[in-house]
């Protein structure tokens, strides 16, 4: 994105918080989104907005929240036809166990679906179990596990559990996995390098 482009969209998202209003902040997104793409808008937007809240006070701690959440369904509803999903194309997205964020994963998803890729989504906080059983239901060939803090990120979890389901690609994403990944487990470190995993073609 230009930078007169990003200063604009910083400026009308920070007066959309301010004034607390998911829906006008969504609005913004979608349309940031379209012109620009989803993964710029992500890394150049919303992120250096998210990591510069203070959230010391409530006011501040309610400013953070809307934003956030107004950022969320934006993200969401980008690119998206109900009753016309598009095809998963064998990807998984979850927040790891106890993880309450994972707005990373709704950037991700948006910026595979403005490829015409479909993920399929499970949200934050799923059990390890639950990851377990929904790779063994769906059968993916990717799964993208995101941790905010390193109180998420268990990097022998995640390790485990590639090891587990050898024939899933499995990644980390986000800053919580800040201990060495081992194989067969890759770190994902920005949403372009995670578009490009999720959509490579499936080997024989």
């Amino acid at each position: 994105m230009p930078v007169e482009a990003v200063e604009t969209a910083r400026k009308h998202l920070s007066l959309a918080a301010e004034d607390l209003d998911a829906n006008r902040i969504a609005a913004l997104v979608v349309e940031a989104a379209d012109e620009w793409g989803a993964a710029a808008l992500w890394e150049q937007v919303c992120v250096p907005m998210l990591a510069a809240l203070p959230g010391h006070t409530a006011i501040e701690v309610a400013v953070e929240h809307a934003l956030a959440e107004g950022v969320r369904v934006g993200l969401d509803v980008f690119r998206r036809v109900p009753g016309r999903p598009l095809p998963t194309g064998g990807v998984l997205l979850a927040g790891a166990e106890q993880e309450t964020h994972c707005l990373g994963l709704h950037a991700l998803a948006a910026a595979l679906r403005e490829r015409t890729r479909g993920s399929l989504l499970l949200g934050p906080a799923l059990p390890w179990t639950a990851l377990a059983s929904a790779a063994r239901r769906v059968r993916p060939r990717i799964v993208v596990l995101w941790a905010q803090t390193p109180v998420t990120g268990r990097a022998y979890r995640l390790v485990r559990f590639a090891r587990d389901f050898p024939a899933i690609q499995v990644y980390g994403a986000g800053p919580g996995w800040i201990e060495p990944l081992g194989d067969p487990a890759t770190r994902l470190s920005a949403l372009p390098a995670a578009v490009a995993a999720c959509s490579a073609p499936l080997l024989p």
